[in-house]
């Protein structure tokens, strides 16, 4: 399928690894010039340059914690007007005891998952609004429709991310442009190995591969039968940031394998 987005400037935020990675690959695949951050600056360029090479488009890496007011001033500088946006993050530690968060770990939580994206948007939108066109996805999590009480740093804050762009995607549809979200379940990426270790602290579960997976699976039961890779979202991704969704306005669509029991 031709996604007809061959020359247009996309920005990957947080695009070196995991469903932001793969995302990137979609549309260096059907010909943007492409920008991608993150925070790790060797596997950042490591992946522009794989890029790059394989699919013969320019791919510029940004290092900048998009979380933080100067990384983000980073992506502005570098990349000023994109016409595609996409915006993911690293997923945060599940937490323990519900009872033993703290007021500085929701701030974290609300920093990195609502205000950065929100700030990111804002900046962009008046480019593409004097364009007459622009498309932004934030991929973000299930959770933020299917409560988890090992998942409370990262669900909160996207359900107001949702109901934020649910209102915003609205208002600047009637300028050709498009604001949706992707919500992602259980998906075996970089980002999610690295924080299993923290599964198991918080579970009280002895720290080893098999019993994290045993506990996980039967605790987090996935019709389709089987946690996903990365590439089971990039289309949906890449299809949102195409002129083919020019339609489908404040969504969001939830990719787990059936694991939300919801009708909407």
């Amino acid at each position: 399928m031709d996604l007809q987005i061959k020359g247009k400037k996309a920005l990957m935020a947080g695009g070196s690894a995991g469903m932001g990675r793969a995302t990137a690959e979609r549309l260096a695949e059907a010909g943007a010039e492409l920008f991608i951050s993150a925070r790790r600056e060797e596997r950042l360029v490591q992946a522009a340059d794989e890029m790059s090479q394989k699919y013969g488009v320019t791919v510029t890496p940004i290092v900048a914690d998009s979380s933080k007011e100067d990384g983000r001033q980073a992506l502005f500088e570098a990349c000023p007007d994109p016409d595609i946006l996409a915006i993911t993050i690293k997923p945060p530690n599940p937490n323990g005891d519900f009872l033993k968060l703290t007021p500085e770990q929701w701030r974290e939580s609300i920093e990195t998952a609502l205000i950065g994206p929100i700030e990111i948007m804002r900046n962009y939108i008046p480019g593409m609004k004097t364009r007459g066109w622009g498309r932004i996805v934030n991929i973000a999590t299930f959770s933020a429709k299917n409560p988890m009480i090992w998942r409370l740093m990262s669900g909160p804050a996207r359900s107001a991310l949702i109901n934020y762009t649910a209102g915003v995607s609205r208002e600047v549809a009637q300028y050709g442009i498009t604001i949706n979200n992707l919500l992602p379940g259980m998906f075996a990426t970089e980002g999610a190995s690295e924080i299993m270790g923290t599964y198991a602290e918080a579970f009280g579960l002895e720290p080893k591969p098999e019993v994290v997976r045993e506990h996980f699976l039967a605790n987090n039961k996935i019709p389709a039968g089987f946690v996903a890779q990365a590439d089971d979202l990039a289309p949906m991704a890449a299809l949102l940031c195409s002129p083919l969704s020019r339609f489908i306005v404040g969504q969001n669509i939830v990719i787990d394998g059936g694991q939300h029991y919801s009708l909407f």
